[in-house]
């Protein structure tokens, strides 16, 4: 079965960007004549063959969107789904959804490849995705609408996201404030900005409080259960153990209850324990969850009502790429870290 030439692969092969190869294709004047001779001498030797259905030739809309996505989180992706569906309908449009690995060596070029076959009129880019300039750069140069969720991405795409380290800061407050002082904190996945953000605040907070933040108690994440139980296991099978865990996501959090549970400690009585993200799990386990409310929700529906805007305005070129929005978040006090 013959493999499909890409504009990814033409432009790679030609030494130039996708942008280039798009206005060579549509006969656009502004390229030089040895740029031009060079991109048409590469797709004459490739037999790359345009898709003249796609959008971007044709003029023509699919009224579909695409929701990229490389997250250890189910509830994470199926609240943000529920948002970008719900403005999604408002205007008659589709969703196509597209797990791809951050890591991939190929992830830009299977990316392209992906929205020239589906036609998709813009995409949303979830973490850590949209932490990937190459990759946000590539989606522009291709012509299609970008907007980022949970992260500013490298600034030069609209976004939608909370005050990440601020919450945490407020967060470890409340700890403090409720006398903790050896405080432990997961970090999230290494790849998500997030991660980041969430640490510094953690470390301000501490710093402001004339604490200090012991390395012994600052471990790696991922985002997942799995490791939040590993982390809390080691954490917690020792006599001195911390009084108090801050996890940078909520199911991180749910693996140090659970490995509380299996150790016969109380949870808040021997170990205070939060999270981040009140996703549906933070209400489901017991004790209730002290977590960060993120409107996840709300976050995919913004981003989606930006992204279906900028489409409307003529997509990449002329988009407001300064434009940030910042939504608000909410301290969830629970049972793991003060008695219900």
């Amino acid at each position: 079965m013959a493999v499909s030439v890409t504009i990814v692969d033409v432009a790679k092969a030609a030494s130039v960007s996708i942008k280039t190869v798009s206005r060579v294709v549509n006969k656009e004047a502004n390229v030089r004549p040895a740029t031009r001779e060079k991109v048409l001498a590469v797709i004459e030797r490739l037999h790359y063959r345009p898709n003249l259905s796609a959008r971007g030739l044709a003029g023509k809309r699919s009224y579909m969107i695409g929701l990229l996505y490389d997250s250890p989180s189910p509830s994470y992706l199926a609240n943000l789904q529920a948002g970008v569906l719900e403005a999604c309908q408002d205007v008659n449009y589709g969703l196509a959804l597209r797990p791809v690995a951050y890591g991939d060596a190929e992830l830009c070029t299977k990316v392209i490849d992906w929205l020239r076959h589906t036609m998709v009129d813009g995409v949303l880019l979830t973490p850590p995705l949209c932490d990937s300039v190459a990759l946000i750069d590539a989606i522009k140069d291709a012509g299609v609408p970008c907007v980022v969720v949970s992260s500013t991405g490298p600034g030069s795409v609209p976004a939608v996201m909370i005050d990440e380290k601020e919450a945490a800061r407020q967060m470890t407050q409340h700890l403090i404030q409720s006398g903790h002082r050896s405080i432990a904190f997961i970090k999230g996945h290494p790849d998500h900005y997030a991660s980041k953000q969430r640490f510094d605040g953690f470390v301000q907070a501490m710093q402001e409080a004339a604490l200090t933040v012991d390395t012994d108690l600052v471990k790696q994440g991922y985002f997942d259960f799995s490791s939040g139980k590993k982390i809390g296991e080691d954490m917690l099978n020792t006599h001195s153990h911390p009084t108090a865990i801050f996890a940078s996501n909520d199911d991180m959090a749910a693996g140090v209850i659970h490995a509380a549970h299996r150790l016969k400690l109380s949870v808040p009585g021997e170990i205070a324990v939060a999270g981040f993200d009140d996703t549906p799990l933070s209400r489901q386990i017991w004790p209730s969850l002290t977590t960060v409310r993120q409107p996840i929700r709300r976050i995919g529906q913004s981003a989606c009502d930006m992204l279906l805007a900028s489409i409307a305005d003529g997509g990449c070129q002329n988009a407001d790429t300064s434009t940030i929005e910042q939504l608000d978040f909410e301290l969830k006090i629970r049972g793991s870290s003060a008695p219900e």
